[in-house]
């Protein structure tokens, strides 16, 4: 489960109405990540452009790892 402060929880409707500064904090990387929340719910992440490829990269090392054990079995 991800851990987060309640500076980084946003609603939908703030969002919407926020849109262009949200995006810069997360873009200037003021804030690596904001939740989106709709309807009492966790619904979205939005991550500044490096924190998506470090994912994005680690996600890709650990499919090709899968990969490996499953040929080796």
């Amino acid at each position: 489960m991800a851990t987060f402060s309640s500076d980084e929880i946003y609603t939908a409707t703030e969002v919407v109405r926020n849109f262009s500064s949200i995006l810069k904090k997360v873009k200037t990387k003021e804030k690596k990540r904001i939740f989106i929340v709709k309807n009492n719910k966790f619904e979205a992440v939005l991550l500044n452009m490096d924190e998506y490829e470090k994912l994005n990269d680690a996600f890709e090392i650990l499919q090709k790892l899968y990969k490996k054990t499953k040929e080796t079995k």
